[in-house]
């Protein structure tokens, strides 16, 4: 074949995958690192400084402790970030800041909303749950197997409140 290893670009053309990386490296818009990091540290930053805010709000007017206000703090945030990316508000802001908006709660929250949303003309169970759960299921398990070797290394090296 004359053509193996090309890709077709445009009809009738073709290109060698080294042509077409040079093709795309022109025309890949410029980026900024330092601007990059800045969005990310501010939106970042901003999303935990709101979650400090609701916090420090349960404490204050809930008579909660700090433990005690961490479980509705996080529950808060999940379900802020689950309104916004209903509205297409967090998607916006993800896309402006990068990593920043991958803060762990609201980054998964929005993940896993954004799964549900995707997939929700395919059913409940197949579309939604199932589509949902491909990307939390491996979260999960990476979780569960990570909680297994700290809770070993635990027991080895006995390191606790014995």
């Amino acid at each position: 074949m004359a053509t193996k290893g090309r890709q077709p670009m445009f009809k009738g053309t073709t290109m060698s995958a080294k042509e077409y990386k040079a093709f795309a490296q022109v025309r890949e818009p410029s980026r900024s690192i330092f601007s990059n990091c800045l969005k990310a540290f501010l939106v970042g930053g901003a999303i935990c400084t709101f979650g400090q805010l609701i916090q420090n709000l349960y404490m204050t007017y809930l008579k909660m402790s700090e433990t005690q206000a961490s479980n509705p703090t996080v529950a808060t945030l999940i379900l802020i970030s689950v309104i916004l990316t209903s509205l297409g508000v967090y998607d916006k802001l993800a896309q402006w800041a990068g990593a920043g908006s991958a803060v762990p709660v609201t980054g998964f929250a929005n993940s896993m909303c954004s799964a549900a949303l995707e997939y929700r003309s395919e059913g409940l169970v197949l579309g939604v749950g199932g589509n949902m759960f491909k990307l939390a299921g491996s979260v999960i398990v990476f979780g569960t197997v990570a909680a297994f070797f700290v809770g070993i290394a635990h027991l080895i090296l006995g390191t606790g409140g014995q």
